[in-house]
């Protein structure tokens, strides 16, 4: 995936910044800590193993920091947010607690005009989940450009490698090996679907079918179109217009492949690839997004929205395969 002219951080600049990732021990704050090795222009505030579920030693560590980041269930993100007092202290949830909350800015900087500079002045940021990631950048430009209507009914059919799960789906893969696939959401109230309707601007929440296979990362969305007059290559141009500037965001232009693939590499990936394929008639389309459930879909987006929020290049410590 090539990678374009950076954008230039945004906000003010801090010499080395404290960064708190509470949750480190997950599979999230695990990644996310990678990413920040070797930086000189932050530093890691971190607890014993003992103290990781002492809530005096976490609001010391909360309140220390410059910059937090939970990677927490829902419930224990809303305990820890209320554990802060400092008002200097800036907060990115990578839970899903806060993603249409009022008060809180989406950290999804390209899927918007303007996100990415509300991002860089925001105390309280929402990181986005995976699936939404791929959803709304394919449909929230769409429907911004009047070529996807704000009152149609989508669904979402997707599959992801089992690290979004959790330690405990992983283990769980590990354990039964004879699992080739897991779908679920079975009862149609999946947690992200406020995300998607609200940020994607639509009328009706979509029809989201999730499934899990055996791989340990990697991700593919897809939305099919059906209608009158679908006109996937304007979907594609637009597409491609919204993004133009963007260094890991790519619209593919080519011709319809025979297949496209996810592929279980073991290096995170921060990039998110887009397609969109018509038929001839111009009556259906599918619109297909590629990511890394661990990469842009959940720490390498943590780790550029901490970037904009401190003001650091905002591309620093994030990853791009190929």
């Amino acid at each position: 995936m090539p990678v374009k002219k950076p954008h230039e951080g945004l906000g003010n600049n801090i010499m080395t910044a404290q960064i708190f990732i509470d949750g480190a021990a997950g599979t999230t704050g695990i990644e996310i800590a990678e990413r920040l090795g070797g930086r000189t222009d932050v530093a890691l505030i971190t607890l014993a193993d003992a103290d990781r579920k002492d809530d005096a030693k976490r609001r010391e560590a909360l309140n220390a920091a410059d910059l937090v980041i939970l990677c927490l269930p829902d419930e224990a993100a809303i305990e820890a947010v209320a554990m802060i007092d400092n008002p200097q202290t800036r907060v990115i949830d990578a839970s899903s607690a806060h993603r249409v909350a009022p008060g809180w800015t989406y950290g999804f900087a390209e899927f918007r005009k303007g996100q990415r500079e509300a991002i860089g002045n925001a105390r309280f940021v929402s990181n986005p989940g995976c699936y939404p990631s791929g959803f709304l950048a394919l449909v929230a430009p769409l429907v911004a450009a009047g070529l996807l209507p704000a009152n149609g009914r989508y669904s979402v059919n997707a599959v992801s490698g089992y690290s979004g799960g959790g330690k405990g789906l992983i283990q769980r893969f590990h354990n039964e090996s004879d699992i080739a696939f897991r779908t679920y959401g079975l009862g149609l109230a999946h947690k992200h679907l406020p995300e998607m309707q609200v940020h994607a601007g639509l009328a009706h929440a979509p029809l989201f079918a999730p499934s899990v296979i055996p791989a340990f990362r990697g991700m593919l969305i897809e939305v099919p179109v059906m209608g009158a007059k679908v006109d996937a290559a304007a979907m594609r141009a637009a597409l491609a217009a919204h993004y133009a500037d963007e260094s890991l965001v790519v619209v593919d232009s080519a011709a319809a492949p025979d297949e496209l693939l996810i592929r279980d590499g073991a290096t995170p990936d921060d990039g998110l690839s887009l397609h969109i394929f018509g038929d001839p008639h111009g009556e259906q389309a599918r619109l297909i997004a590629i990511l890394d459930n661990l990469g842009k879909g959940a720490s390498g987006a943590c780790v550029q929205n901490m970037n904009l929020m401190l003001g650091l290049p905002e591309y620093e410590g994030l990853r791009l395969q190929g």
